[in-house]
This record gives structure tokens, C-alpha cells and sequence, in this order.
């Protein structure tokens, strides 16, 4: 693609911009950089309420039945006593996942980083449409208080589990949390879904169109073409989870029948008949799985970006990585099925599933070695960005091994639905993602605010982070494999668990530990923004084109003429340079071959 939009005409203009005021500058903003802080702190303020619920629950499981003080001031009716009822245990569970799988982890990590570096990196005034842009955050901030308000309706909230099965959540009756706070849910993620795929249509037309002269589409950092597959992920995949939404509160409401059928209440007979559970389930699936990817393959163009600056080296087999995420975004799209495996589907269905799931780990496995070989004999800068990015490739590779025998039919059902499930998920989605999350916002954090996070704090962060999010997951796989059961509120009426009692304390004080350490974190994070020391240009000597935008926030990104690009992301400790970075927008000596590994 050649396509380069015209964007030099109008430089004159960006001088003399109408002053703006608090509302339009800091509230209904259409300025790609503040937008972007936008996503970032509504998804911390969400990502905080998601891990105080996981907290929460984790109590339950290890003191369960123990009258317990926080439970009263915070549940209220919910826990007479002290003693946190069955019902919103699973509602916890349902809004935990719910709230850090799309609002946090989808949201709050590509709202954020598509926002800041889509227009930065390609050399972009802003994003193809501002207002579109402005309207998709504002959507996923109510999408967010709607979620947020039904965690107190009387009722409760929904309890469905994150993926929301039926029939639990198309009977308003079958349970406290599938009335109101089902509904709610239902609107939420209809509200969240127009959200993410007009963010989605507006990130891709940006790339395509409004590239500076020179960037080609092999000149993009791999952040950028991160973020362009994942949009079009999910512009394929959302659409199927609305659908599955509506026809679900079509069910609810209007007395339809796509997922339900012979359905016994109390010895009634239901008028339901002629549906099916398992439609919802390839419906849910179709999106529940690329949604992994949407959530981890920012984090890899993000890890990326800092392993080749904080290493000085150019990034290991950069077309090998580009072609590695268009295999991963074509096969995500065909293996949802391995989340099915015990729903009753044909055997030989299941073997074509297990295939198609097994050589995912061929693309994932060229990203983990080139990351590995970037680090190789580098000049690393271990500092807080490098080490999430380090801590990335760690519990990618780790929770990514024990896919393999998820994705396997034979071995699958032997630990479906166990916590062996719930560990290898975490580790290769939801630690993985945040630990890209933390290391982008660690390494742009100047970009965003124009001041530097304090890096000791930021060491405490990481190592204390890492050793307990080992210590809650990796312990998770062995009380699987011992047939522990997921979503159990507490498992003391079964004396075949009696002896994992012991290591569920365990992870519960790990994940005590971990929670309060995020702690340090957001002091960090919020008293930088103000207090923090002042940034230069380009602190990391970096050579992308966000690098060579003014420190100060300006309309438009850059005073006068966009630069134009003459070389590839990646010319560290290139031969022939007095320094160890040359930045996108040096031309080339005479002489001198682009390097495109």
C-alpha cells in the first residue's frame, strides 16, 4: 500500500487553532493524546474494582464460612454475618472477568496505546476522525457506569459466569442475578461492542491512509501493525458477540428460543423448546476467542517496541514477526471450538479443532524466540519497561505450554473446568496483558504527561508483582490437575479436596499480597503526572517518530511540516552512525542499505 494522505496542505493552520476550553480540552476532547489518557484511567479505575473483587473471592475460597469483617462493610446483605453468600460469590467471579477481560484488558490497553501511537508513529495529525474517536470512548465510559450500577441492584448483579451460558442467563428467573443485573450486563457489552469496533474502524482507516511520505507499510513499527490486526480482529469478531446478545435478550424478554429448549423449573415444564445452549456457545466463543488475541497482541507489538530500544538493537526477523501476527490474527479466528470440547461436539470435529489450535503455537513460538534472540548479546537498559517486557516473554511462554494441552481434545477434558484452566488462562492472557500494559505505560509514560515515573518504585513494582503473580497461578495448575473445580465457592463438603485446603491459602496470601502492591503503582502513577521529573525529548533514544514531537502537548503533533521517513524502526548500533540510534527521519548516506531483517 502507497496510499499517503495529504496532510502538509493544512500545516499553517495548526498555529492558529481556537483556544479551548477545560470542557473541550480535558471532557469531549478529540485530541488522540487525551483520549487516550482517558481509556487509560477509566480502565485503572476499573482494573482496581476488578482486583479488589478477585481479592474478594479469593478469601472466600481459602477461609470459606469464616465470618470475615470486609465482607459485611462491603456486601452487606450479601454476607450475613460476615459470612459471603453463595449467590455473589459467582456474581464477583462473573464481573471480575468480565470487568478485566474487556474493560481493562481490551479498553484500557489498545483504547489507550492504539490512541497515543497510531498517529505518532505513522506521522499522522490525529486519528481519520476525531469525533468518531471522542464518541468511542464516551460510549465505553458508559459502558463501564452501567456495569458498574448493576453491581448494585437489588438483586444482584449477574452470575452467569463471563460467558454467560445459558440458561442461566436467558431465564430472568433461574437465579437472583438473572433478572436486573443480567439485563444490565446484556446493555453494557452492547454499549462496549459499538465502542470498541467504531474505535476499531477508526484505527484502521488511519493506518491505511494517513501515513507520512516514506512510511511504508514495512516501515511501521510493529507496535502499529500490533494494533491494525488487532482491530481487524475484532471488526470480524465483535459483531458475532452482539448478535449473540441480542438473540439472548430476545429470549429473555420477547419469549424466543434460540438457546433454550426443555427446560424443567421446579417440576414445571417451560413453554421453551426447539433452541440450543451450544448455538450461544460457538456464538460466545467465535469472539471469546479472538478476544485473547485482542487482548495480547498490543502487548506483543508494545514489548517489542521496548526489547529493541532497551536492548539497542534492531528487533530480531522483523518480517518474521509481521507475518507471525497476520498467521496468529487468521488461525484465532478458527480455533474456538477448543473450548467446546465436552459440550457433546462430533469426535472428529473435535481432532480438526485440536489441529487448528496446535499450529497457533507456531507463530506464538517465532515471537517468543525472536524476542529471546533481540535480548541475545544486547546492551540491555534494565529499566521498569524492560523488565515488564522481559517478565511478558516469561509468563507468555509458561502459560503458553500449557496450551498446548488445553488445546488437545484427549488431554482437555481430563482438566476442563478445572483450575489447571483458570492458571493457564491467567498466565498467558491476564498477567501477560497487564505486564505489556505496565511496561508501555512505564516507557510512554513521558509521552503522555511529560514527566518521568520514579524507576525505583517502579523496580518494587515489578519484582513484587512477578513473584506473586507466580505465586497465585503456577500453584493453580497442580490443584487442577488434582480435579479441583472452578466457580466452587468453597469445596469443604468434598473430603477428596480436604488436602489442597492448604495451598488455596496459599495462592489466597500471594494474591492478597499482589493486590496491595498495585498500591505502589498508582502512588507512582498518579503523583508522577505531577510531581515527577520533567522529560526531555526522548529519554529512551529511541527511533521512532513519537520521539521527535515536542515534549509539550500541541494540536496537531508537530509544529510545522510532519517529518518524513527515510529508514525502517529499528537502526540501532547501526555500523557506520557516531551514535547507537538513528531515528526514522534521517535520510541515508550514501551508500548505505536499509536494514529490514
Amino acid at each position: 500500500m502507497s496510499a499517503h494522505a495529504d496532510t502538509h496542505g493544512h500545516d499553517d493552520d495548526h498555529g492558529h487553532h481556537h483556544k479551548e476550553t477545560f470542557v473541550t480540552k480535558y471532557i469531549f476532547s478529540q485530541d488522540h493524546k487525551m483520549i487516550a489518557k482517558q481509556y487509560l484511567v477509566t480502565g485503572t479505575i476499573m482494573g482496581v474494582i476488578g482486583v479488589l473483587m478477585s481479592m474478594m473471592f479469593r478469601m472466600q475460597i481459602a477461609w470459606p464460612e469464616e465470618p470475615n469483617v470486609l465482607f459485611e462493610a462491603l456486601l452487606g446483605k450479601w454476607a450475613p454475618d460476615g459470612v459471603m453468600d453463595a449467590d455473589i460469590y459467582l456474581a464477583l467471579v462473573t464481573i471480575h472477568g468480565t470487568i478485566m477481560v474487556f474493560f481493562v484488558l481490551t479498553a484500557g490497553l489498545s483504547g489507550t496505546f492504539s490512541n497515543l501511537l497510531i498517529p505518532l508513529q505513522i506521522g499522522a495529525r490525529d486519528m481519520a476522525s476525531g469525533f468518531l474517536n471522542m464518541v468511542s470512548y464516551w460510549l465505553f465510559f458508559l459502558s463501564s457506569v452501567i456495569m458498574i450500577i448493576s453491581l448494585f441492584v437489588e438483586a444482584g448483579p449477574a452470575a452467569a459466569g463471563w460467558t454467560i451460558y445459558p440458561p442461566l442467563s436467558a431465564l430472568p428467573m433461574a437465579q437472583g442475578g438473572s433478572g436486573m443485573g443480567m439485563t444490565l450486563w446484556l446493555v453494557s457489552m452492547a454499549i462496549f461492542i459499538a465502542s470498541s469496533l467504531l474505535g476499531s474502524l477508526n484505527y484502521v482507516v488511519t493506518v491505511i491512509n494517513l501515513r507520512t511520505k516514506g512510511m511504508s507499510m514495512t516501515r511501521l513499527p510493529l507496535t502499529i501493525w500490533a494494533f491494525f490486526v488487532t482491530a481487524i480482529i475484532g471488526i470480524i469478531s465483535f459483531p458475532v458477540l452482539l448478535s449473540a446478545a441480542l438473540l439472548l435478550i430476545m429470549d429473555r424478554s420477547f419469549g424466543t428460543s434460540f438457546f433454550l429448549s426443555d427446560i424443567f423449573i421446579q417440576g414445571e415444564v417451560l413453554h421453551y423448546q426447539g433452541g440450543s445452549p451450544v448455538l450461544f456457545e460457538h456464538l460466545f466463543w467465535f469472539l471469546g476467542h479472538p478476544e485473547v488475541y485482542i487482548v495480547i497482541l498490543p502487548a506483543m507489538g508494545l514489548v517489542s517496541e521496548i526489547m529493541a530500544s532497551n536492548s539497542r538493537k534492531p528487533i530480531f526477523g522483523y518480517r518474521a514477526m509481521i507475518a507471525s501476527i497476520l498467521a496468529i490474527a487468521f488461525l484465532s479466528t478458527i480455533v474456538w471450538g477448543h473450548h467446546m470440547f465436552i459440550s457433546g461436539m462430533n469426535p472428529f470435529l473435535g481432532s480438526v479443532f485440536t489441529f487448528t489450535t496446535l499450529l497457533i503455537a507456531i507463530p506464538s513460538a517465532v515471537k517468543a524466540f525472536n524476542w529471546i534472540t533481540t535480548l541475545w548479546k544486547g546492551n540491555l537498559q534494565m529499566n521498569p519497561a524492560m523488565l515488564f517486557s522481559i517478565g511478558f516473554v516469561s509468563t507468555f511462554i509458561t502459560g503458553g505450554l500449557t496450551g498446548i494441552i488445553l488445546g488437545d481434545s484427549a488431554l482437555d477434558i481430563n482438566v476442563h473446568d478445572t483450575y489447571f484452566v483458570v492458571a493457564h488462562f491467567h498466565l498467558v492472557m491476564g498477567i501477560s496483558a497487564l505486564y505489556g500494559m505496565f511496561a508501555g505505560i512505564y516507557h510512554w509514560f513521558p509521552k503522555m504527561f511529560g514527566r518521568m515515573l520514579n524507576k525505583n518504585l517502579g523496580y518494587i513494582h515489578f519484582w513484587l508483582t512477578a513473584v506473586c503473580a507466580y505465586g497465585v497461578f503456577f500453584p493453580m495448575h497442580f490443584i487442577g490437575m488434582a480435579g479441583l473445580p472452578r466457580r466452587y465457592y468453597t469445596n469443604s463438603n468434598f473430603p477428596l479436596f480436604d488436602d489442597l485446603a492448604n495451598v488455596n491459602v496459599i495462592i489466597t496470601i500471594f494474591a492478597l499480597i499482589g493486590g496491595v502492591v498495585q498500591i505502589v503503582y498508582l502512588y507512582n502513577f498518579f503523583i508522577s503526572i505531577f510531581y515527577g521529573k520533567k522529560a526531555v525529548q526522548n529519554p529512551w533514544r529511541s527511533t521512532t517518530l513519537e520521539w521527535t514531537t515536542p515534549v509539550e502537548h500541541i494540536h496537531g503533533n508537530w509544529p510545522g511540516e510532519i517529518p518524513h521517513v527515510h529508514r525502517w524502526a529499528y537502526d540501532y548500533s547501526k555500523p557506520g552512525h557516531e551514535v547507537d540510534f538513528v531515528p526514522q527521519t534521517v535520510p541515508l548516506k550514501d551508500g548505505e542499505e536499509e536494514l529490514q531483517h
